[in-house]
């Protein structure tokens, strides 16, 4: 199996049609994208795009990502048209995106970036949605409230063993999918943080999808800025998906498949 950086190439022409597609939902986040962007470019070895999705146009993110693109044409804005919320942002990315396969990335945490190559390589070895995970395979996670953390690991552990969920980090935003399979997805979840990430993981399974984790360093606001965690509407939303998931995925268990591909990355 190629490890990582073994997907690479010589010189990068932006007229080559893309291998991946970046969506980074954004909201203000134009301090983190001075560098987090110059961070993306430096680790993608593949011809890629990079759109992000903004919700008004008074949004600080755009007068940054129109400076960058004067270097990085592969940037791209596009306004969210569906409605604000990650996962109307995510649903306006995959209408514009011109590559099959789909990542989701967060403007303030650089460290899921060095994972890209790996998580492309599974999609090149047959998978069909790729998941990082924070909680195993040497994943970590460093940064944000305290509180975030321990609902986080503590919901995902449950929810691992409790619904036999294979990924260990289902609720993670950073994921990769075969945009031909979920352009055509029947998105349920509220625009309500990330827990549309949250469903797809756990329709990925009972969809019976070909799976992969890769590990990754997340790094929550490295940079700062102002977090839209807000615990009640989160806890009730992912709380919602957590009862789906203990319906829907013990139901179906002994017919899922139960393996997932792992890809450590090289240290």
């Amino acid at each position: 199996m190629p490890q990582s950086g073994d997907i690479r190439v010589e010189s990068r022409d932006h007229d080559e049609p893309p291998l991946v597609s970046i969506i980074i939902p954004v909201r203000n986040e134009g301090p983190n994208l001075r560098i987090s962007l110059r961070v993306l470019a430096a680790l993608v070895e593949v011809p890629y795009e990079v759109l992000l999705v903004y919700d008004f146009p008074e949004d600080s993110s755009v007068p940054v990502v129109d400076e960058l693109k004067k270097d990085y044409p592969q940037f791209k804005l596009v306004l969210n048209v569906k409605g604000i919320g990650v996962s109307n942002a995510l649903l306006t990315g995959i209408d514009n995106a011109k590559s099959n396969y789909i990542a989701i990335m967060l403007a303030d945490d650089t460290g899921p970036m060095t994972s890209l190559g790996d998580m492309i390589a599974l999609m090149e070895d047959g998978c069909e949605f790729v998941s990082s995970t924070r909680y195993a395979h040497g994943g970590y996670r460093l940064g944000g409230s305290r509180l975030g953390y321990l609902l986080s690991i503590t919901a995902n552990k449950l929810f691992h063993w409790l619904a036999g969920c294979v990924l260990t980090d289902a609720t993670t935003g950073i994921k990769m999918f075969r945009r031909d399979i979920f352009k055509d997805f029947p998105f349920e979840a509220r625009p309500v943080g990330w827990a549309v990430v949250f469903e797809m993981a756990m329709k990925a399974q009972t969809m019976g999808l070909t799976l992969g984790e890769v590990p990754i360093i997340s790094i929550d606001r490295l940079y700062g800025g102002k977090s839209t965690f807000k615990l009640f509407p989160w806890v009730l939303e992912y709380s919602r998906w957590f009862i789906w998931g203990l319906l829907n995925l013990r139901k179906n268990r002994d017919s899922q498949d139960r393996n997932v591909r792992i890809r450590i990355p090289e240290r």
